[in-house]
């Protein structure tokens, strides 16, 4: 935590101590917060789920106003024209935000899984298209270098992905979705190289990235266990990337089909070991679900929060909608179900901080999210009114954006197999 501590000092610092010191100084409420958190920290009792480091509250503060500020302005332009801008990518590596959790000796921020977390959920505040792009490159392929990757490709890679290289993770493929072990992508060793033929579907920032996570299968004989990850370039012969397929929601995030056709790496673009690729899948994808939950539960909040003072100003009968009985109810019951599925991601962050099995909290995490998700935008809309039907407003995308929600990252219903593989092994011991 000392990198963190020593980049957001030079970096996050300087932009919020102005707003941050004003805010703790002239209100109440906050007099109060800083004083709970001197009691929390005097404390020896295990800290509550939405307490935050000082690291993590001044990075989220700092992301807060980073999107309001530097992403608000082309969220509308961006999701008609269906990719997003350089400047906005510009912004995510200039800040540091596209390599959160890696060491500072590759120029990483060094600072924890959770303020990934906090990140993708303040992005997806103002735009859940863009939060994928951080999401995927932080959760998925920095993790995965990070922590499975050999000396040399720490090396050559992350220095890339932290700078100025987005990247992406492709497993999906056209015949294999929930399955999705079911691969027919192979890699044929060839001397010191291998041969990779084959095409993978629905894979995000695809549009953007220079370098890429491939799983093939170099063992096709030994099932899934001869899956194996390949770390490719974009240039590299054979390999193609087709148009970004046009989707109802989350547009501005590229997802593309790509081919493969006889397309050589070296053996040394090998992430882990020969065929352990499905370990590498199951490992980080369940760091993405948690992720994904964080997407879900700033974009329930975002639409919330672009919600409710409208309700607040729109008077029917002679009095603001908010003050009828039967609108109050169905607010309070949103909020309660947006903090449920906050506490749910947060406390699934804390456990994988810890060293702690996170599979069954990690779908738990990402279905309720996903669920809240998609209320909360109907809900918002229906509050709204007709406006709120309308591209003037914003609630309508957020609706759009919120369906991806339970079906990436593994779809609910595989969520809910996970869990039930859980309890079933839990009520079996």
């Amino acid at each position: 935590m000392n990198s963190c501590r020593t980049f957001l000092t030079k970096q996050v610092v300087p932009i919020i101590s102005n707003t941050y010191k004003k805010t703790i100084t002239t209100t109440s409420g906050k007099f109060q917060q800083t004083e709970a958190r001197e009691v929390i920290e005097s404390t020896e009792c295990p800290k509550p789920l939405t307490f935050l480091t000082e690291d993590e509250q001044m990075m989220k503060e700092t992301v807060r106003r980073l999107a309001v500020e530097q992403i608000g302005p082309y969220v509308r332009e961006m999701d008609t024209e269906g990719f997003i801008k350089q400047p906005v990518i510009d912004m995510l590596f200039q800040n540091g935000l596209m390599g959160i959790e890696v060491d500072s000796e590759y120029g990483g921020a060094g600072c924890s899984f959770m303020t990934t977390v906090l990140t993708v959920e303040e992005i997806s505040k103002v735009d859940p298209a863009v939060a994928v792009l951080a999401d995927l490159h932080n959760t998925l392929i920095n993790n995965a270098i990070s922590k499975v990757g050999n000396k040399e490709q720490k090396a050559h890679y992350l220095p890339r992905l932290v700078t100025n290289t987005c990247s992406s993770f492709a497993l999906s493929e056209p015949s294999s979705g929930s399955d999705a072990f079911s691969l027919k992508t192979t890699a044929k060793k060839d001397g010191s190289d291998y041969i990779i033929n084959g095409s993978k579907m629905w894979i995000s920032n695809s549009d953007v990235a220079g370098i890429f996570l491939i799983m093939a299968n170099a063992n096709p004989s030994a099932g899934y266990k001869g899956i194996t990850c390949f770390i490719v370039e974009r240039d590299t012969p054979g390999f193609t990337i087709a148009k970004p397929e046009k989707k109802l929601g989350i547009c501005a995030s590229g997802t593309c089909m790509l081919s493969f056709d006889n397309v050589r790496v070296p053996e040394t673009a090998i992430l882990g070991k020969l065929g352990e690729g499905y370990k590498i899948s199951a490992r980080f994808l369940n760091e993405g679900r948690i992720g994904i939950a964080a997407q879900m539960i700033g974009l329930a909040q975002g639409c919330f929060d672009a919600t409710i003072p409208y309700t607040m100003e729109r008077t029917q009968f002679g009095r603001p909608i908010y003050s009828n009985q039967g609108m109050q109810y169905q607010i309070a019951h949103i909020a309660s179900e947006i903090e449920a599925a906050r506490l749910l991601t947060y406390n699934a962050a804390r456990l994988l901080e810890n060293g702690a099995p996170v599979a069954k909290e990690a779908a738990i995490a990402k279905y309720i999210a996903s669920e809240v998700a998609q209320q909360t935008t109907i809900k918002c809309i229906d509050w709204m009114g007709g406006v709120g039907f309308t591209k003037d407003f914003i609630q309508e995308k957020f609706y759009r954006d919120a369906k991806i929600g339970s079906i990436y990252e593994g779809t609910s219903n595989m969520q809910l197999s996970t869990i039930a593989k859980h309890i079933e092994k839990e009520y079996k011991k």
